[in-house]
């Protein structure tokens, strides 16, 4: 059997889930896992499934739900009724919990002794274990009284491997995750000063003394004091440039200590073999992949898909038109199945600063030096990069993101090939469907709720407003309900409260700045669209342009030839160009004659814009 309650709480038993019925039977599985084969008794089980108001059945439902756990966990549940209450002795069943926890303490002695290598490498794979918010699907009784002790535990864990990988020179690898992680936790003084610490061997000494100056103001604001002893000095290095260079460490070899005594049923066991790094470190794990957006909204049914084929050991492409939100949901589900590959996660975005597309040799290199390959150990040729990487995955079981792919011939060198790896693809072009054994998951518009939830996720909800009841709306259909708009819409207002949303959707109704008001930062609704028209040849652009003028809501090869003053064939050949490089949307057939073609009323904008030179020549 194996246990988990770092993320949905579920159960395995031979490598197959154990089906659970409910909020209610997983909080009781969980209560008696936590008890760690004491007895939980009836009324602490009681109040954990329904307060301190419970039904008069109560004691009926607690004896179904124990029951039919036992029903579904099978003869070796080790569930017992004992006395006034439950206990549940697991035996050597794999339990997340124990298993974290022995990892985090052997780390912490490894950090102590200053075995910043095994620290590293065994806080990395306690931090693994986590899936999602622990104790996700359990009553909010029981979330609430484990729920902060769980958190607290892996905060610090994270703090420790922080610790671990600073004094190990990886400064640079931590400035992303540091970053969300203040921003998420901002009174944690340690992440503040590993954050900071990281900034200046950076070569970022204002950014590291913002930093500080951000956590000083937070704190006198919401708790009304100073930063500590700690936090100062370490502001004071950082000020007048004394900040000590990393220590060096005792040894680079990842060896293997005797662990504490574990807590009861505490098992540590490596899924598979961990590999030895070619010319690397043995056991490295790779954490490339960056965070999915905190307040990522809907697309469930998308998702699933995704999670779906990657559990069925299958690989999973996400296309759709620019701004759907491709790279956002193929990162929200990687952190729904992290603890379906505890050999870590690679990412590259396949596209440069410039559009073009990245060569799989530059992105192969980064792949096997975080697997541990030493840079002088690389391969020259891309065939030997490939040869070498696929090797170094076939013991392990890890998850590949490839971001805004071009086509299939840029991503083939790029898989795993067989073993349990699987990879995630995103790209516009329907042509990565070609990718043989994947899963074609296409996005769209999101549906007008979803829609209007993301702008309220982002920007929060507008005011009460008698004279424009559906204001969200109106902004969602200006941005074309694309995850992207949306969310430059949102952050905008955000920004800007004192902008009433009734204000700014009238900003957006104008077709001729609606481009423009779709800017905020470094996003902006043209980058994308951008990006797909580069990728035609100058003979598709122009046609994009004059098809865009004609201003049809719709239109057929038919149409599209008469404008063009080309055949029929020619003028279909051109809008499936334009509708695979998601520029032009399929809207249905002209009886049975015709399929019709339809542009997005911003790209169709956009496009106007293209053929402003041509115009005015």
């Amino acid at each position: 059997m194996a246990f988990k309650i770092l993320g949905p709480v579920s159960a395995e038993r031979d490598g197959h889930p154990v089906a659970l019925d409910g909020g209610k039977q997983r909080t009781a599985l969980a209560t008696l896992l936590l008890a760690h084969g004491q007895v939980v008794t009836d009324e602490r089980l009681t109040t954990l499934l329904w307060g301190w108001d419970p039904p008069a059945t109560s004691t009926h439902q607690l004896y179904t739900y124990v029951s039919r756990l036992r029903t579904r966990l099978g003869p070796r549940h080790g569930l017992r009724r004992h006395g006034a209450g439950y206990r549940m002795d697991i035996g050597d069943a794999d339990f997340d919990w124990d298993t974290f926890r022995s990892l985090a303490d052997t780390g912490r002695a490894d950090l102590l002794a200053a075995r910043y290598s095994d620290a590293e490498h065994r806080l990395g794979r306690a931090l693994a274990l986590w899936w999602g918010p622990p104790l996700t699907d359990v009553t909010e009784h029981l979330a609430q009284a484990e729920g902060p002790r769980l958190e607290e535990a892996r905060l610090s864990a994270l703090e420790n491997h922080t610790e671990a990988a600073l004094a190990l020179g990886r400064h640079n690898d931590l400035v992303p995750a540091l970053t969300r992680q203040v921003t998420l936790h901002p009174v944690r003084e340690r992440l503040r000063g590993q954050l900071m610490t990281a900034l200046f061997r950076c070569g970022r000494q204002a950014d590291a003394l913002a930093v500080y100056e951000a956590g000083r103001r937070v704190l006198a604001d919401d708790l009304g004091i100073d930063p500590g002893p700690e936090l100062r000095a370490l502001h004071q290095d950082v000020l007048t440039g004394t900040l000590p260079p990393p220590p060096a460490p005792e040894r680079e070899r990842v060896t293997p200590a005797a662990p504490p005594a574990p807590p009861a049923a505490a098992v540590v066991r490596a899924p598979h073999p961990e590999p030895v790094g070619h010319g690397g470190r043995q056991g490295l794990v790779p954490a490339m992949l960056p965070a999915a957006p905190g307040d990522f909204t809907g697309r469930q049914a998308e998702t699933d898909e995704v999670l779906t084929a990657l559990r069925a050991h299958q690989d999973a492409v996400i296309t759709g038109a620019p701004g759907t939100g491709k790279s956002a949901l193929a990162l929200w589900a990687a952190e729904r199945c992290r603890a379906d590959f505890p050999h870590g996660g690679l990412y590259a975005d396949l596209r440069t600063g410039t559009g073009a597309p990245r060569d799989p040799a530059e992105v192969l290199g980064w792949f096997l030096r975080a697997l541990g390959t030493t840079p002088d150990q690389v391969p020259a040729t891309l065939d030997e990069r490939v040869q070498l990487y696929r090797t170094l995955l076939a013991g392990r079981r890890a998850l590949v993101v490839l971001d805004n792919a071009h086509d299939d011939s840029q991503v083939r060198p790029l898989l795993p090939g067989g073993g349990e790896s699987r990879t995630v693809v995103t790209g516009v072009r329907s042509a990565l469907a070609s990718l043989e054994g994947t899963r074609l998951v296409r996005l769209g518009p999101m549906p007008p709720e979803e829609a209007v939830a993301l702008l309220t996720a982002i920007a929060g909800p507008p005011r009460p407003d008698p004279a424009a009841p559906d204001v969200l709306s109106r902004i969602a259909e200006f941005c074309d309900r694309l995850p992207l708009a949306l969310r430059i819409a949102a952050t905008r207002m955000a920004a800007r409260p004192h902008w009433s949303a009734a204000r700014f959707a009238d900003r957006l109704a104008p077709a001729g700045r609606r481009l423009d008001e779709l800017r905020f930062g470094s996003l902006d609704i043209r980058t994308g669209l951008s990006a797909a028209l580069d990728q035609l040849d100058p003979a598709a652009r122009d046609g994009f342009g004059l098809l865009a003028a004609a201003g049809m809501r719709a239109l057929t090869a038919s149409d599209a030839a008469a404008l063009l003053d080309t055949g029929p064939d020619d003028a279909e050949e051109l809008l499936e160009r334009l509708a695979d490089a998601r520029l032009l949307e399929v809207c249905g057939a002209d009886g049975d004659a015709w399929l019709r073609y339809r542009f997005m009323p911003l790209v169709r904008l956009f496009a106007r814009e293209q053929r402003v030179p041509a115009l005015a020549s």
